[in-house]
Order: C-alpha cells, then structure tokens, then sequence
C-alpha cells in the first residue's frame, strides 16, 4: 500500500486546519495511507521532505504565506517552491502543493475553505488528489 507524507505548516492555524482536512478527504477517499508532520511555516517543508525521502512514495505540502510589506514574501515563497521542486525531481516522487500565497488573508481563506462551501477549489485537496493520480494512474 502507497505512503504519502503530509508536510504541514502551521503558520496561518485557520487556513491551515481546512487545507489538512481536505487532503486527508482526498487521502482517504483513495485508500492511502499517511502521516502528518507539523512545520512552524512553509520555509521548513524542504528539509523535512528530503529527511523523509526514503521512508514514503509521495509527499502532500500544505501552508500559507500572505505578502506583506517587505520582499520576505517573495524570497520565502521562491525558495520554498525551487526547493521542493528539486526534490520532486531528484527523487522522482510526486510532492503535491498545497501552499497558498496569496496578497492578502481574503484570498487565502477563498482558497482554503471545504471545497463544497465556494466554488475554488482547497488547495490541499488539489495538492493531495495531483499526488494520488501520479501515485495510482502514473500520471
């Protein structure tokens, strides 16, 4: 049976939750197994990742950064996104993500809510579901 690895920041705790919660729907609903690692914000998913490489067949990374007034957004967000992307890639392992950036709380909570409240889609369920369709279609 697959393992996937949930990597989950807990930064924004309300926009947090409702990401965690639909990726485990997702999860579930495919009859995967996982496991849930808390980060302190998004900077930290990469490491976590690469020190669990070997242990899953895929990885679920969920959080939130809003911009602000200083460019931290944008180093954070880049850094974070290169890094699991280079991941992904050396390990051939699908690393769905779920991270939200967004300008402001607004745009993140519209992307964050149970999908069956709004018409966006969560960003955790989208992020859990692109990794259950690489891990069990291959593509």
């Amino acid at each position: 049976m697959k393992k996937v690895l949930i990597v989950s920041a807990s930064y924004y705790v309300d926009i947090n939750k409702s990401l965690l919660i639909e990726a485990k729907i997702a999860l579930d609903k495919a009859k995967i197994n996982y496991k849930i690692i808390n980060t302190p914000g998004i900077f930290e998913i990469p490491v976590v990742i690469a020190k669990n490489l070997r242990k899953f067949d895929g990885f679920v990374a969920l959080g939130c950064v809003i911009k602000g007034d200083t460019p931290h957004f944008e180093f954070i967000s880049r850094s974070t996104f290169d890094g699991i992307m280079n991941l992904s890639i050396k390990s051939r392992k699908p690393i769905g993500n779920g991270i939200i950036t967004s300008l402001n709380k607004k745009q993140a909570i519209e992307r964050s809510f149970p999908s069956k409240k709004k018409i966006k889609p969560n960003k955790g369920k989208e992020a859990a579901n692109a990794v259950i369709s690489i891990l069990i279609n291959g593509t």
